[in-house]
């Protein structure tokens, strides 16, 4: 036989559940109840109310219980029907006595309140007090200023994201986890908000339903019941409070429910692990609580027992923490056997072993920084680097080497230095226990911090307090961590500096592995006539200083194959190369877009670059300084505003002279792609917008 659960998960994901609650909803409205149904359907919705305050406290984070507003509303449209049903039975029968209504509520008017109206008015009083001036009123400001928060916050965690993404921390489809997260809370946050007047609502309707249960009563039982103005007050007041604190009772739990949900943190833990976790982890604080109420114990005329007794159980359960914890700033000393001695270092002659190679990739830290490479203090660095090189690996199309990190007391506490082959690359000062908000170009409003440069692309940013990020990410300041920040930088320098991360072994590598997919192309590529390793290396490395990935090893091998019987120069075959590759570098520019804006030379300065490359021999042009410096501040102008309107800054020159122009402008415009006319592919419009060296090439002739 199924199970109850089976039958409700079947009836659920037939999705009936709500639409027959509905309709029963409706029939209560309309249709009148017996007693023995409000029984069952108010001892229901008290259940009910149980069931979701502990999914409540035991859901690690808010999003988790994303029904909960459309819970709540149903549970308040349960609660104010079961108030209509229950107020037509107590007008029409409540003449017969306190049983009219059903046992719950008779219970509730009797046996709570020991049968008197005057206790049970201050009782409901006092319950609708808690419920609408403190839990609801409360928890319906905090959802406001949560949803508030949510959404403001939404443009900065989209960015963090998207820069996680794009140092490598994380791949797409995690990506896609956390935009999902982000959207399903702001959906909850913005919910939730309403839901909150849900509650409000409910408290309000029920204070308005106890007052015309009264009035309604007193009259009909004296103008229609015969009933002396004492027995139809005694009857119809006990009733109607009875009647409210059945239906009072459930409201405030949903209320605690609410209010709950909206001041949890998210953390991996149900709210029990969280408060006993936060507030009992200090074994002091219990002895100085302890130690207040013992002396409060000490004093004539108070409760000795009780307040020595609970002295005596918080000086316990202080002393039962601190046992099973270790004393902070103690050290583990492993101490050898009684009797036993180091042994003496072995003496042997100096071999090539002593001679350590110089590392390819090498970080290094101050010691204020281990904490963030280190495992055992729960650093992420290491995880972030490994994701880092296999996010390049993936893209540049051969494998990123492993990085040395060691620590250096020759830094300073806070900083780091990234080395390639032994040759400081990059430097900077990070504050692990700060986080860093980065201006992204257009923030609103002020935070608090220590004003900085984003060490990675140099722009303005703010050293801040990790409670002050949600107010930056608020503002529209992109906050990452310490680790974010190295990280990231690390992929930087990984990208510029691609060419020289590769070398014989990695391209032998590629070649073997190009072997068992094409054996014959690779046997003609590196024949007896054909071309050189080193040549092949070479061609690779010029690909990816220009940010060109070489993942379709087989296309330019072809090429390689084909052209190294004409020319063995690694310049021509790498334009013939970055030919054959021309659909997949626009791609990687403009993605599936069909149009590509383009920067053009003038034809006058493109003509005399030409001039003046073939007059050098094709190794430098010659051109007046002055002039260069007018076209490099042109071309950088033109990139900026391609980057200011997200497109990317790209710019056609002839053959012949690209690859000294890319050189040329590489160090002045970092974003700058240098295309030559024949690398633009057939199926892509282009669209010139901006043409540079107008009116400079006649003034450097003049």
């Amino acid at each position: 036989m199924a199970t109850i659960a089976e039958r409700l998960g079947g009836i659920g994901r037939m999705g009936l559940v709500t639409p027959f609650l509905l309709v029963a909803l409706l029939g209560m409205l309309v249709l009148p109840l017996p007693p023995f149904a409000l029984d069952l359907l108010f001892t229901f919705n008290i259940a009910l109310s149980l069931v979701v305050v502990m999914v409540a406290v035991y859901t690690p984070r808010p999003v988790d219980f994303a029904s909960f507003p459309t819970v709540l509303l149903l549970a308040t449209l349960l609660r104010l029907a079961l108030n209509v049903a229950s107020t037509r039975v107590i007008l029409l029968n409540g003449g017969d006595g306190t049983d009219a209504a059903g046992q719950v509520i008779q219970a509730f008017g009797e046996f709570v309140l020991g049968g008197n109206f005057a206790i049970g008015v201050v009782v409901f009083s006092i319950l609708v007090i808690i419920n609408f001036v403190v839990v609801t009123k409360g928890a319906g400001r905090v959802s406001e200023v949560s949803a508030r928060f949510t959404l403001d916050a939404m443009p900065g965690k989209q960015m963090a994201i998207d820069a996680d993404l794009n140092a490598g921390l994380i791949s797409q489809e995690d990506a896609r986890t956390r935009r999902e997260d982000v959207a399903q809370e702001a959906d909850f946050y913005g919910s939730m908000d309403g839901a909150s007047k849900f509650v409000r609502g409910d408290a309000i309707a029920g204070i308005l339903i106890l007052f015309i249960n009264i009035l309604g009563g007193i009259v009909i039982g004296t103008t229609q019941h015969g009933m002396t103005m004492a027995d139809a007050t005694n009857n119809f007041v006990l009733l109607s409070i009875g009647d409210g604190l059945v239906a009072q009772l459930p409201s405030l739990l949903l209320s605690s429910a609410t209010a709950i949900i909206v001041t949890r943190a998210s953390t991996s833990q149900d709210m029990g692990q969280q408060v006993f976790g936060q507030m009992f982890a200090n074994p002091r604080v219990l002895y100085v609580a302890g130690g207040v109420i013992g002396i409060l114990g000490l004093i004539p005329g108070m409760p000795n027992l009780v307040f020595l007794g609970l002295a005596s159980m918080l000086g316990g359960a202080g002393y039962s923490i601190g046992k099973g914890k270790a004393e902070p700033g103690s050290d583990v000393v492993e101490r050898l056997p009684e009797g036993m001695e180091l042994p003496a270092p072995e003496e042997r002659e100096l071999s090539w072993e002593d001679v350590p190679p110089v590392d390819l990739v090498s970080l290094e830290v101050g010691y204020r920084l281990i904490p963030l490479v280190d495992r055992s203090q729960d650093g992420q660095l290491m995880g972030r680097i490994k994701g880092i090189r296999r996010k390049l690996s993936q893209e540049f199309g051969f494998l990123i080497q492993p990085v040395h990190i060691r620590d250096n007391l020759e830094l300073g506490p806070n900083q780091y230095r990234i080395a390639l082959l032994g040759v400081t690359t990059a430097e900077a000062e990070v504050f692990p226990d700060r986080e860093l908000a980065i201006n992204p170009g257009q923030v609103f409003g002020k935070v608090e911090g220590t004003p900085t440069k984003d060490p990675t692309f140099n722009l303005d940013a703010l050293w801040i307090d990790p409670a002050n990020r949600d107010a930056a990410q608020a503002a529209g300041y992109t906050v990452v961590d310490a680790a974010t920040v190295i990280a990231t930088h690390l992929s930087q320098v990984f990208r510029e500096n691609a060419h020289r991360l590769i070398g014989h072994e990695e391209v032998q590598h590629l070649l073997d592995q190009l072997s068992r997919r094409s054996p014959k192309l690779v046997e003609n590529l590196l024949g007896s006539k054909a071309i050189s390793l080193g040549v092949v290396l070479k061609v690779l490395q010029n690909l990816l200083a220009e940010q060109v990935s070489i993942r379709d090893l087989r296309t330019i091998a072809e090429i390689l194959a084909e052209r190294s019987a004409k020319s063995q120069d690694p310049a021509a075959l790498t334009a013939a190369v970055r030919v054959a590759l021309a659909r997949s570098i626009v791609q990687d520019l403009v993605g599936p877009d069909e149009e590509l804006p383009l920067i053009a030379l003038d034809p006058s300065l493109e003509q005399l670059l030409h001039k003046s490359l073939q007059g050098s021999q094709g190794e430098t042009i010659g051109i007046e300084p002055g002039l260069a410096e007018r076209v490099q501040r042109s071309v950088t102008d033109a990139a900026r505003r391609q980057e200011a309107e997200g497109a990317p800054a790209v710019l056609v020159v002839a053959p012949e002279i690209r690859s000294w122009i890319a050189g040329w402008l590489r160090g002045a415009v970092r974003s700058l792609t240098v295309l030559a006319f024949t690398e633009i592919p057939d199926n892509r419009r282009i669209r010139v917008v901006a043409t540079v060296g107008k009116g400079d090439t006649a003034q450097a002739r003049a």
